[in-house]
């Protein structure tokens, strides 16, 4: 009986989602302090189908591209964490692993294991992202 409780439990366990670090990043995040200006200005919207990536403790956004943070793991001696993801644009859906680094209070760099297939694309989702105190999610 206590072997068959035990099976369950572990097996609740093992289907349960991770949870996210403790202290993952906090608010809304653009590639520069001019989009965030733009962002406080306008919307955050507007930027947003502007063609702009924006970063949260959710994932990357923009039109017609997403990446949904599945799994984050805080490194224990550095501000980084490991981030499994899943991206999807029109018609393509695919997995990604990236580290979130805290370059500051107000600065993450993004690092992907993805490969950048066309040398004038940005750096698959890499990239360096500023917070924008004051701006929220739509």
């Amino acid at each position: 009986m206590a072997l068959r409780q035990t099976l369950c439990v572990s097996m609740l366990v093992a289907a349960s989602p991770a949870p996210a670090a403790e202290d993952f990043i906090e608010g809304v995040y653009l590639q520069s302090e001019e989009l965030c200006a733009k962002a406080k200005k306008e919307t955050l919207q507007s930027v947003i189908d502007a063609g702009n990536i924006v970063l949260s403790a959710h994932g990357l956004q923009s039109v017609e591209y997403n990446c949904e943070f599945l799994q984050i793991t805080k490194a224990t001696l550095s501000p980084s964490w490991a981030v499994t993801a899943i991206c999807q644009e029109p018609g393509f859906i695919f997995p990604d692993v990236l580290s979130v680094t805290q370059m500051s209070p107000t600065q993450i760099d993004l690092v992907s294991v993805r490969p950048v297939v066309d040398e004038s694309e940005q750096a698959g989702n890499g990239g360096s992202y500023v917070l924008c105190n004051g701006v929220a999610l739509p």
